[in-house]
């Protein structure tokens, strides 16, 4: 199988903090696959580290309200075009991340609430027709 993963889940440090989120579960989900690392805000020319950021209605925000609304999508973009040319089978990717987030993203306001909505990224892999599937599934 085909799977695309977020870098981050792989331990590279590409997370917005200049951290990853390792996680063993993916390495041990992967194994005997073919895998795709990708990180859409990096692909967007986003550098590590770089300010926390949101989806606030309907654009990425800074936390101080500086768009980057761009930069997600364009990486975002490259990233799908990655996943289609390699055909992938299914993503799994970092839960609520304003790029990869699958059921739940940050709401806007900076406070650590969760809302119900999909990440840039994941909602232009699932319009695209890939299986999503949110690392917590696993």
């Amino acid at each position: 199988m085909k799977i695309l993963v977020s870098a981050c889940l792989l331990g590279e440090n590409c997370k917005y903090n200049g951290g990853n989120n390792y996680s063993k579960k993916v390495v041990e989900f992967l194994k005997g696959h073919e895998v795709t690392a990708v990180c859409p805000e990096m692909l967007g020319g986003l550098g590590v580290p770089r300010k926390p950021a949101e989806i606030v209605d309907g654009i990425v925000m800074n936390e101080d309200h500086t768009s980057v609304d761009q930069a997600f999508r364009k990486g975002a973009a490259l990233a799908l075009d990655q996943a289609l040319d390699r055909q992938v089978d299914m993503a799994v990717l970092q839960s609520r991340s304003p790029s990869c987030g699958v059921r739940k993203i940050y709401d806007g306001s900076f406070g650590n609430k969760l809302i119900d909505g999909q990440g840039v990224f994941a909602a232009m892999l699932k319009q695209a027709g890939v299986k999503v599937v949110d690392v917590e599934e696993l």
